[in-house]
């Protein structure tokens, strides 16, 4: 079973490579550009049959591991 994780920060971050990466692409005449905040994705594959049981274990690898709950948030959906 696969999944997919989407880690954000928390939107009051301050979000500093994603200024950067803004403020470059604005420089690239891409002036309509209002915001852009970068983040992490992870693809997981899971050998576990039951679907709920698998999306506990993959929110567990994201509590435990894969995300700082104090900066950041995330979304966790079924590929």
């Amino acid at each position: 079973m696969k999944f997919s994780v989407t880690v954000i920060l928390k939107k009051d971050v301050l979000d500093p490579q994603g200024k950067v990466v803004q403020n470059t692409l604005m420089n690239l005449g891409m002036d309509n550009l209002k915001s852009i905040r970068q983040g992490k994705f992870f693809e997981i594959e899971i050998d576990e049959k039951n679907q709920d049981i698998a999306q506990q274990k993959v929110d567990e690898m994201c509590k435990k591991l894969l995300v700082n709950l104090i900066i950041e948030e995330y979304k966790i959906s079924k590929i």
